[in-house]
């Protein structure tokens, strides 16, 4: 088959899936429906909520991320990126302690309530960053699959696609969002099974492979995962699409799903790590996961195209909920479901820029992941009484760190291990404990 005609079978994906989801989904037309996603008055369930927490973080990029450092580490990198899955069992954990506890109904108006209106200001423009680097780290992995960085091809599956997912967000808000994802996850369980089947079907390749694919050092994948495990203390605080679901049905159920999602989302990720460790024992290069799709033929190539546009479309409508909610609901500019619907557009449109940038996919997560280290005393300690300004020194003290690593001024003498994520895990690891002594410093004082 022509590389034209498997182009022609990758826009029937995209615009076919993106047409039936549309379709599917249900019509908001309460505040409740768009923005809560109660349906016939009733909270999603322990099942389902489990799966939209996973598929909506099982995002385009992690999968291309989880497979690219499986190439490059083999079974340790994918490992150390499913670091990064203990957030849900930390958010699980204090959302269920701010709920049953404090009798919070958000995250907001526990910050509100603590530090005031002030200190949600900036958190909410810390989120609000957070889900614009969403859109385009998530829509590039599918531009990907249709050229070359930078081609015209490339740039229009980018836009077709934020529109075709924008469509069906418009119209049902979280609800679209919530009921797409059961839909997606099933899609992406099955498409998984598939491609690993096929790997492991292989004369050459089984669990001996895997097991000695990689070496458990630092200088080899271990930065990266100690450095996920620190960042998950803040890392999902600073992400509506996980928080907003911790407080859309019954304390337990919620605390259930989260802790599901940890262990079943971290399996997942390392599941498709296995795609870049395959890739690995064959000597190849560049992206892991388009590689291997375009060895196996052209079957194996949709399948593969097709996961990542499940996983996409997930976190690109869940993005678009959030950040609607986040300016109508959390910050009441205007509680109404046409103005939600106006937002959607605008992250939509503000976020695709990016991708004419030429931007790194993984810097949006390990980037950003540390600018946001100042909420771990924040969220941690949520129930120790502290001045409103310890909220400030922690905040400020993360993103000056996250700062020193945008622009590798992060001192050396500092970093007390070698190799790729080095300076990642111990601009971390020192910035962690600068926040959390800036943190309780104004209540010693006082």
């Amino acid at each position: 088959m022509s590389s034209l005609s498997i182009v022609h079978w990758q826009w029937l994906l995209v615009v076919c899936s993106s047409l039936i989801l549309f379709f599917l989904s249900p019509l908001a037309k309460t505040t409740d429906e768009f923005f809560k996603a109660v349906h016939k008055k009733k909270a999603p369930n322990t099942l389902v909520l489990t799966g939209s927490l996973i598929i909506s973080w099982i995002f385009a990029k992690s999968i291309t991320n989880a497979a690219n450092l499986g190439l490059a580490f083999g079974l340790v990198g994918g490992v150390a990126y499913s670091g990064y899955y203990l957030s849900f069992a930390v958010a699980g954990i204090i959302i269920y302690q701010l709920r049953t506890k404090g009798n919070y109904k958000s995250i907001h108006e526990f910050l509100n309530t603590k530090f005031g209106k002030k200190a949600v200001a900036i958190f909410s423009i810390l989120i609000a960053f957070r889900l614009f680097n969403e859109v385009w780290s998530n829509t590039m992995v599918i531009g990907n699959y249709f050229g070359e960085q930078g081609a015209a091809s490339y740039y229009w599956a980018i836009v077709v696609f934020t529109f075709l997912t924008l469509s069906y967000a418009l119209k049902g808000g979280l609800s679209s969002s919530i009921f797409t994802d059961v839909i997606q996850m099933v899609l992406f369980a099955i498409l998984l099974m598939v491609i690993l089947c096929t790997i492991f079907s292989t004369d050459n390749f089984s669990s001996k492979e895997i097991i000695n694919s990689g070496t458990w050092n630092f200088e080899l994948g271990l930065n990266l995962f100690f450095a996920a495990l620190l960042q998950s203390f803040s890392y999902p605080f600073h992400d509506p699409v996980l928080t907003d679901r911790g407080f859309i049905t019954s304390p337990k159920v919620t605390r259930k799903s989260f802790l599901w999602a940890a262990l079943l989302g971290a399996f997942c990720i390392i599941f498709f790590s296995f795609i870049g460790i395959y890739a690995q024992t064959k000597g190849m290069q560049g992206q892991a996961a388009v590689d291997v799709g375009k060895a196996f033929g052209v079957v194996i190539l949709l399948v593969i195209n097709f996961i990542m546009i499940t996983s996409a479309a997930s976190t690109l409508d869940s993005t678009f909920s959030s950040f609607s909610k986040l300016l109508v609901i959390d910050l009441k500019l205007k509680k109404t479901v046409f103005f939600g619907r106006i937002t959607m557009i605008t992250v939509a449109v503000l976020g695709t820029i990016p991708v004419f940038l030429n931007a790194e996919i993984l810097s949006a997560t390990t980037i950003s992941g540390t600018m946001v280290i100042g909420l771990t005393p924040i969220f941690i300690f949520w129930n120790k009484e502290v001045p409103k300004s310890s909220f400030y020194w922690s905040i400020f003290c993360g993103l000056f760190f996250g700062i020193l690593l945008v622009f590798n001024l992060f001192p050396e003498e500092l970093i007390f291990t070698k190799g790729k994520y080095a300076s990642l895990l111990w601009s971390n690891l020192w910035g962690i404990l600068c926040c959390t002594l800036l943190y309780f410093i104004p209540k010693w004082v006082k």
